[in-house]
């Protein structure tokens, strides 16, 4: 059967057995313990309150010519992306342990090189989740991000990528091995619809979020960026709960749990 919401069809979930897949479920008591999330993005305060020692280590990646270093430790936030992102993944699940690869700078924006850098170290890592709050539309990454991301699927990561914010399409959100995010206007952070609407899979809170900012500030933003560690957050506490999932598997209870576009407009939700 098939009930329509807007321009796309959903198929009705009831009587199949993904209604039997619940958050109770999926995550129950869960918090993400056990579980390691690399955020690659602008750094992160570690120091910042609303984390709470949170950040377990990192990496910066520095381009001096043609020589990409990468250096070991904790560092600064460069603009304030990257521990708005940390923070509602810790938010999600205050159990995980996350771990800042700092690809971006002041103007938020980086060498492709840089950013391919940190991708892989967080492969090498063996980090099963990388929340991506980032993309490019440069014609010349889209072979190497391609390689790289199929690499870690293969290989059990999981990626979760975010819309770029202007129609403009960019990758790799817009990779199948990836989980595609985009933002709407929700107050429940546990609340996230599927989308139906290729390349992004799903919607979360992403419209007026009070966000950990720099010097251990809060600031209220809107944007793609930040509905990408709703749904990073949520599978941190799914595989706290069933560590042997793999990437499709997880894909399939997100796809069990979250709410069709229809119910957008009625607003129904689930918390955690």
């Amino acid at each position: 059967m098939l009930f329509k919401t807007g321009y796309e069809q959903f198929p009705d979930l009831s009587g199949t057995p993904f209604s039997h897949i619940t958050p109770e479920w999926a995550w129950g008591d869960a918090d993400g313990t056990g579980i390691r999330v690399a955020v690659i993005d602008s750094g992160v305060d570690a120091t910042h309150p609303a984390l709470e020692g949170s950040v377990r280590g990192g990496v910066e990646i520095r381009q001096q010519g043609d020589n990409v270093e990468i250096i070991p430790g904790l560092h600064s936030d460069a603009f304030g992306h990257g521990t708005a992102c940390a923070g509602i993944i810790h938010q999600i699940a205050p159990g995980a342990e996350i771990y800042s690869i700092k690809v971006l700078g002041r103007a938020l924006s980086g060498a492709g090189s840089i950013f391919l850098t940190g991708l892989k170290w967080a492969l090498e890592q063996n980090i099963p989740i990388i929340n991506l709050s980032l993309g490019t539309t440069r014609d010349h990454l889209f072979a190497p991000l391609h390689h790289i991301v199929d690499q870690g699927y293969f290989n059990r990561v999981l990626m979760v990528a975010a819309q770029n914010n202007s129609p403009t399409p960019s990758f790799p959100s817009v990779f199948s091995s990836i989980i595609g995010v985009k933002a709407v206007l929700t107050e429940d952070p546990f609340t996230f619809y599927f989308s139906g609407s290729p390349p992004v899979e799903f919607l979360a809170s992403g419209v007026n979020v009070r966000l950990p900012w720099l010097n251990h500030s809060y600031e209220v933003c809107t944007g793609n960026s930040f509905a990408a560690p709703h749904i990073t957050g949520l599978i941190a506490r799914i595989l706290s709960k069933h560590p042997h999932l793999p990437p499709f598997m997880i894909k399939t209870v997100l796809y069990s749990l979250a709410l069709r576009n229809g119910e957008y407009k009625r607003g129904t939700r689930f918390g955690g």
